[in-house]
């Protein structure tokens, strides 16, 4: 079993990039969790109330301790207010991730610095032997992410994820960091 050894706390020129705590519940929630925008392309149902948000964060603390899943809330330095999240989940040296904004910060360039600077980290790991994500193939936004942080797209999966938020399984763009 390859277990990963990922800091609790990473730093960018603007962003703190922490592990997830209970606390975080309700900024999480009225930060993206609840919005529908924030949620179309994402695998997990949009939150309807705080009991969810609250589940998730549940289960993304055990998560961490069984060294499966690590999240990470994403905050501003300027205003520590949050703003995102980052989750990374660890198969045994293969690794899959994932990331969400609040609406309000897309286009400022978070996602892309976050992206970078969490692909440093997971490359570094040791038994890491894949590091990708899919992304929709209309998420045009997010792929322009993915290949600014270096990853590159491999393939192209027809009906390969179901969001349940589109109420569909769609397309979707394999990207793999080289």
């Amino acid at each position: 079993m390859v277990t990963l050894h990922l800091p609790e706390r990473i730093e960018t020129d603007r962003c703190l990039i922490q592990r997830l705590r209970y606390e975080d519940a309700d900024e999480i929630f009225y930060a993206y969790a609840s919005k529908p925008e924030a949620t179309k392309y994402v695998a997990w149902p949009t939150h309807q109330s705080i009991v969810a948000t609250r589940g998730f964060i549940q289960y993304a603390i055990a998560a961490w301790n069984e060294g499966m899943d690590y999240s990470y809330s994403i905050r501003m330095k300027e205003t520590n207010r949050l703003i995102g999240s980052f989750g990374v989940i660890n198969e045994n040296g293969k690794i899959q991730f994932g990331y969400i904004f609040t609406p309000t910060q897309w286009r400022n360039g978070f996602a892309t610095e976050v992206c970078i600077e969490m692909m440093k980290h997971l490359k570094n790991e040791k038994g890491v032997y894949r590091i990708g994500t899919c992304a929709d193939v209309d998420n045009v936004a997010s792929i322009k992410v993915l290949l600014k942080a270096g990853l590159i797209e491999e393939a192209r999966l027809s009906n390969w994820m179901m969001f349940p938020n589109q109420g569909k399984a769609k397309d979707c763009a394999l990207f793999v960091l080289q």
